[in-house]
Formats: C-alpha cells, structure tokens, sequence
C-alpha cells in the first residue's frame, strides 16, 4: 500500500502503466484519421442523389421525417389524421435537417445518412488509437470501415440504422475517454501520495455523463440501443473496479459493488432524460398520435398534468406490443446466424435500365457487407475470444462484448418468427471491425519481434484484398449500369443473393 507520504518516484511502473492514458492524439494520428474519414466522405458523396426517387423503406422515414419538419409529427396528409409510428423520432429528426437544408429531394433526404456515415468513420478511428496506441491501426479501423459494403449502402439512404449506429459509436468513444479520465485520476492521487482507501473523489465524470447522453439518444432512434446501454453501465462500473484495483484500493471489491451500482442507475436516468427529450415535438405538438389518450378515453375535457408522460408511456406500449408480434413475411427477411454470413442480403433498388454497352443493363442497390471483410468476422471474434483470455485483456473483452451486443438478442426473438433484416447487424459493424484489427494487431506483433515484417505484410495484404473487394461489388452497392454477365458474377451465392 503507498502512504501518504510517498514520492512520485516510489509508484510502481506497473502501476502507472496501468493507469496512465495513452495522451493526445498525434499529428499523425489526425491526418490519418481525416485521409480515411475524407475518402469515405466522397466515396458516400459521387451520385448520392441517384436514384431520384425514394427506395425501399425511404419511403417511410423520408416522408416522415418531412411530417415533422412541418407539423412536429409524423401525419396522414390524405387523411388528415396523426400517423401512428412504431420507432421514436430522432433519426427522423436527423434525416428532417438535410431536408431542411436542401430541400424534400433525394440528396435532401439522404446527405444527413452521409454526414453520420462519414462521423462514425472518424470516431471509430480515433477509438481504435487510444485503444491499440498505433496511427497504423486505427487508419485500418477507418478504412475497413469506409469500405465496408453495408456500411456504405446505409450511409447513402434514409433509414434509422446509420443513426442509431452512429449514436452508439459517439458513446463508445466517451466511454472509451471516461476509462481513461477517471484512471487516470486514480493516478494523480496516488502519485501525489493520496491514500487508496480514503475514498477520494476522481472528479465530474463529464464523458461518462455524455456517453449516457448519447445512448439515451441511440435509443430515441431505435430503441435496440437500449442493449448497449445496458453494456456500456456495466462496462463503466467494471473500468471503475479495475482502477481501484491498480490504484491499490485493499477493499476494491466490496466499494466498487455499490459505486457501480449507483453509476449504473445514474447512467440510466441521464439516458432516459436524452430519451424522452427526442419526443419534443410531440410533447409540444398537439396532434401527435396518442397525444391525448387519457383525456380522450376517460372524457376528461383537457388532460391532466402527468397525462403527457402517461400518453407517451401508453404509446410506447402499443409499439411494443407490435415489435413483439411483426411477423410479416418479406421476401429479404433473415436471422441473425445468417447475418455474419451474408445468408439473405436485402435488395433496396433493382431496375434495367442505364447504358453499359449491352441490351440489357442492370442497377441494382444491394444491401451487402464486403464479402472477403464480413467473412473475416467470424474467425476474428475467435481469435479475439483466445487472445482475451490468453491475456486478460479488458480491450478485447470490451469489443468483443460490444459486437455480441449488436446480434445476440435478436436470437432471442426468433422462436416468435419475428421478421428481421440484415441491417439490423449494422450497430455490431464497427465492433466486428475493431475484432478484425485487433487481430492484425496480434498478428503483427509489437516492434523488435522477428514477425512484425510478415506480419505487416499480411495485415497490409489483406486490407488492400477488402479494398480490391469492395471496388468490385460497388456497381451493386451504388446503382450502376452493369451488363447481366457483370451482374451475376457478382451472385456469388447464387439465389441466397438475388
């Protein structure tokens, strides 16, 4: 145990290599971050407008999102009535601002994708430094990620995943930047002679607050970020017990139970109020759906004080009640053990038309991971899962958790038959990317080992096959011309991808 009155000196290193943070983000760190952040940016940006008309479930989301520009709510023009909705608003709200700004057309509607799409690239670059500690690394994270087929697609329409993706990632990165706040806090203290078991106090914890904002508003896009919500808590209290831990706390065990404890119910309530908040014009709206529903069913002439709550908390029932029970077949529906595999890609847009020097020329938008990247996955979680154990690596848990998160509940809604689609996985994409770097990491190896030349070679290969792969499926992921030949060489499972 240090006293009180030890030197700085008189830290141990391990001590302060556990609990120091890995500092500011590098010059070079920043000019890869935007290199790769800038080629998925214009990469998302050529022909962002095509097709001119909405595909898919833009049909949904654009029109919506245009209700609530003008009304507050989403609204039945032909009928004159409220429409009643099953997601909450903000994605809407955010596909609103490009309308906003450029207007009610097809790049209205889809550049607010662009913006969030392009945002998460940065974000998860600059998480997979201070994770890794190596500019090399955190590029790949960056550019596996802009070359991701799914995640391209998703960031060229306006539908809710990319929101709800890109709002999961921002509180990855506080969380990520809380971890290292409060540790190294703990550091200061002790060097500074401060007893451990004094219960001093680490300081606001400003990222964890704002990474409890930030899931609270992943919720209010769809409320499945409600599982990462739920990881991040405990992940919170679990970085506050290892820092007590290397800090050197006798009894870290029995003070971060109830400290994590009440961090996790503050993290819930700090999410819940950014929830509700995304409701905000329809708490101030007068024609929303429900809006009124106890005044209405109990023939009250006007509601009550707590009635809006008890309205939304009556709506939020009914949606639940038709999540649980959506069994509508659809012809590009799947399950989640076909997601890593690219069993049932989903066709968003599919015309012959264009020129491409043949006949017949197909455009085609398919909803389709990188295929050499998304089959990479499933060996990358393995060897994570070895290397976490091997040794005892919070960072390979914490991914590792954070990709499970994205797709294990929904297995639990397939004895229901509920119906799924393949862009559910997208929340798990930039995990299942960090698993895959990760790995090279390990493959690499750090500086001075014999491996490190091959082990850069096989990592640079590799990322340079996903580019190579992802240039040859983009004419299917942005609509272009090609000819039926072209077209079906890309088909490489066959029927499971037309």
């Amino acid at each position: 145990m240090i006293s009180a009155g030890s030197t700085v000196a008189s830290v141990p290193d391990i001590v302060r290599r556990r609990l120091a943070g890995p500092g500011r983000f590098p010059p070079e760190l920043w000019l890869t971050a935007i290199l790769v952040t800038g080629v998925g940016l214009v990469l998302r940006l050529v022909n962002l407008a095509h097709p001119r008309e909405v595909i898919f479930d833009e049909v949904y989301y654009a029109n919506e999102a245009w209700d609530l520009l003008q009304r507050g709510v989403e609204w039945n023009p032909e009928e004159g009535t409220p429409q009643y909705v099953v997601h909450p608003p903000l994605g809407k709200w955010m596909i609103g601002l490009g309308e906003q700004l450029f207007g009610y057309n097809s790049f209205g509607w889809r550049i607010a994708a662009v913006t969030v799409g392009a945002a998460s690239i940065l974000l998860i670059t600059l998480a997979a430094w201070r994770l890794f500690r190596s500019t090399v690394l955190a590029g790949a994270a960056g550019l596996l990620m802009a070359l991701d087929g799914m995640h391209f697609v998703l960031s060229r329409v306006a539908l809710l995943d990319v929101f709800l993706m890109f709002w999961i990632v921002v509180a990855f990165f506080f969380l990520v930047l809380d971890r290292e706040q409060r540790r190294r806090r703990w550091l200061a203290l002790v060097e500074a002679g401060a007893d451990p078991d004094r219960r001093p106090r680490p300081g606001f914890p400003w990222y964890r607050i704002l990474c409890a904002v930030s899931l609270g508003l992943a919720c209010g896009v769809k409320w499945s970020g409600l599982w990462y919500l739920l990881l991040f808590a405990v992940a919170a209290a679990v970085f506050d017990m290892g820092a007590r831990r290397s800090a050197g706390v006798r009894r870290w065990v029995a003070e971060s139970i109830p400290a994590g404890v009440g961090w996790c119910l503050a993290f819930a309530g700090v999410a819940l109020v950014a929830y509700v908040a995304t409701w905000a014009g329809w708490f101030a709206s007068g024609d929303g759906y429900f809006r009124h529903w106890y005044a209405e069913a109990n023939g009250l002439p006007h509601d009550r004080l707590i009635d809006p709550l008890v309205n939304l908390f009556h709506y939020h029932k009914e949606a639940y009640g038709f999540h649980t029970t959506l069994q509508s077949p659809h012809p590009y529906q799947s399950w989640p053990w076909q997601w890593l595999l690219l069993g049932r890609p989903v066709l968003f847009y599919s015309v012959q038309a264009g020129s491409c020097g043949a006949e017949a020329c197909y455009q085609q938008i398919l909803l389709l991971g990188t295929p050499l990247l998304w089959w990479s996955f499933l060996p990358a979680l393995a060897a994570l899962g070895w290397l976490a154990i091997a040794r005892r690596d919070g960072r390979a848990w914490l991914i590792m958790a954070g990709a499970l998160t994205g797709i294990l509940p929904w297995f639990n809604e397939m004895p229901e038959h509920r119906t799924m689609f393949y862009f559910y996985a997208l929340p798990a994409e930039p995990f299942l990317v960090l698993a895959v770097v990760y790995v090279l990491g390990a493959i690499v190896g750090p500086a001075g080992t014999p491996r490190r030349t091959v082990g850069a070679a096989v990592a640079g290969v590799y990322v340079l096959l996903v580019a190579a792969c992802f240039a040859y499926f983009y004419p299917i992921y942005s609509g272009l011309g090609v000819t039926a030949a072209e077209w079906l060489s890309r088909m490489w499972l066959g029927s499971r991808w037309i």
